[in-house]
């Protein structure tokens, strides 16, 4: 096979696949974000309350299921293919099918047939049961597609999981629409027919749900035809294996799907104790305040605290898991070969390239909450402003406990991520509780829990890296100066959309401080030498950009 091939099919870059990555994620965000606006605006903050219900249940039985399957099976690829086996790699990735195909299955048919019980019993939301039961066929989809994404990211390449992230969002996005207003219309007949009005946001919810279905579709068909596409690269690996390597060890199929579940138990227990505080959170702020007498405006709250302050939060969030999906497999390679110092260096420069994202998206959030806001949103946005001020400063933090969760499945520390979100929960829900319960502090309790939950997952995870892998944080390039420079883009920012509001409405204000924040922070950093021309290179168009900024003599 010819040297460029395979460099094409193995990229050891894991900054530019995790920038590729990156670049999807906040594509996809940026979509979902646009197109839950109008979404938001059919089905109101009562419909976005019933989608976060049933979201959250969806979640959890994605996670059980799949969600830890591209990260599982781009390990167990990446630790074979680095040694040349791939005829093992290739049958890891069909007993990834299998495996996908028995818990997909599984948890599909359970939450279709339980979606009453878990919409009204666990959730205290009754009437979301009809968009949880529309998400069901979904489970079995993204299963099948998460292996093909684990499996490409393993051989080194994350464009096939980026372009599917694209087109599946595409989908999502056009469908979610049509069928939100559509489904709604309908709910309004029934809402009549029936005298209950919760009926036409409920219906509306389920039609956001089936553009969930539809893009998840629409990605793995993408993802089996660039499949079908390399395929004959692929075989020419494993003929050529074969050839050189006649006596080569084949895994049998029964410790494949033990090596699968053995890796992907560990990252599902992490990642599901990580992220079931959504719905530990959703849960308890419903009874909660059903029992405190606030049954009524509730759903709406938390259509407002999901729908508009964690759809914006979570933007920025996304370069974090693409970061940490691109490092578990270069760490795992790294380990592999015993390459100790590689691997430190891989930690070093994932968490320096996330945190000169995560520092800047928190100010500027804190700094444009409102007009943000009131660019994408209608109606009454003064509490969706403040939470978004308040939490900003979550994306740093959550930022750097998804990545660090990452480092640690990498170097193979697949319990320690587990124990310590076990810890980090404990005490999340034990403050939730103090604070709606005693402190009646509502939905800013749960804005406070979640922070002070990702915030000890931070500390934790820290600590562990240090300790497993000899690695000591440096703070200066990777901390300090994006702060410094961040401040340095909020004043700015501030500055000009002020001073742009005094002759120009809100969205041209808004849009023109971004742009010039964006290159505030980015002339900020480069004089204070946050980055090297070395790490610039490594960045995707690395060599365009270092071009650039000697012309503006930068360098």
């Amino acid at each position: 096979m010819p040297k460029k091939q395979k460099r094409a099919l193995h990229n050891t870059n894991f900054i530019v696949q995790g920038g590729v990555l990156g670049i999807a994620g906040i594509i996809t965000r940026i979509i979902g974000l646009f197109y839950r606006v109008p979404v938001t605006n059919i089905i109101g903050d009562e419909g976005n309350g019933y989608y976060a219900a049933a979201y959250q249940i969806y979640s959890i039985m994605l996670l059980i299921s799949s969600y830890s399957l591209p990260i599982a099976i781009s390990k167990i690829v990446s630790a074979r293919y680095s040694k040349k086996q791939y005829e093992n790699s290739a049958r890891v990735f069909r007993g990834g099918l299998i495996f996908s195909f028995i818990t997909g299955g599984i948890v599909c048919i359970l939450v279709y047939f339980q979606a009453e019980f878990f919409a009204e019993k666990l959730m205290s939301e009754a009437m979301s049961a009809i968009a949880l039961r529309v998400f069901a066929p979904t489970l079995l989809i993204v299963a099948l597609m998460g292996v093909v994404r684990g499996y490409f990211q393993g051989m080194g390449t994350m464009l096939p999981t980026a372009v599917s992230q694209i087109v599946e969002q595409i989908i999502n996005a056009i469908v979610s629409i049509l069928a939100a207003r559509f489904l709604y219309g309908y709910g309004l007949k029934v809402a009549a027919l029936l005298q209950n009005d919760h009926y036409a946001p409920a219906f509306g919810a389920a039609g956001s749900t089936i553009g969930t279905s539809a893009g998840a579709l629409g990605g793995l068909l993408i993802l089996m035809l660039i499949l079908l596409l390399t395929s004959g690269t692929i075989w020419d690996l494993r003929r050529r294996e074969y050839k050189e390597n006649p006596g080569h060890k084949v895994e049998g199929m029964p410790f494949i799907l033990k090596m699968i579940f053995l890796t992907a138990v560990p990252v599902i227990l992490s990642t599901a104790i990580y992220n079931i505080s959504d719905v530990i959170d959703n849960g308890m702020f419903n009874k909660i305040m059903t029992l405190k007498g606030k049954g009524i405006e509730k759903t709406a709250i938390w259509g407002i605290y999901s729908g508009k302050y964690k759809l914006l939060v979570n933007v920025p969030i996304a370069l974090s898991n693409a970061m940490s999906a691109s490092t578990v497999p270069a760490l795992s390679a790294a380990i592999a070969a015993e390459n100790y110092r590689g691997a430190r260096k891989k930690t070093a420069q994932a968490m320096r390239f996330t945190m000169m994202i995560s520092f800047p998206c928190f100010v500027g959030l804190f700094v444009l909450a409102k007009p943000v806001l009131s660019m994408l949103f209608t109606g009454d946005l003064e509490l969706a402003s403040k939470l978004l001020m308040a939490g900003s400063v979550s994306v740093i933090f959550f930022s750097m406990s998804t990545l660090s969760n990452g480092i640690l499945q990498g170097i193979s520390r697949m319990r320690v991520p587990v124990r310590n979100a076990a810890i980090a929960l404990v005490i999340h829900v034990t403050v939730l509780y103090l604070m709606l319960e005693k402190l009646s502090w509502g939905i800013w309790a749960v804005l406070v829990a979640n922070i002070i939950f990702a915030l000890i997952m931070c500390i934790l995870n820290h600590m562990a890296i240090r300790k497993y892998l000899n690695y000591r944080q440096e703070t200066l390039r990777t901390f300090i100066i994006p702060a410094i420079a961040s401040a340095i883009m909020g004043i700015a920012t501030f500055a000009v959309y002020k001073l742009f509001s005094l002759f120009s409405n809100n969205l041209v204000s808004t849009l023109c401080s971004i742009v010039i924040g964006v290159m505030v922070y980015f002339v900020s950093v480069m004089k204070l030498h946050g980055i090297r021309e070395e790490e610039m290179r490594e960045l995707p168009k690395g060599g365009l950009l270092v071009a650039l900024c000697k012309q503006l003599r930068l360098l």
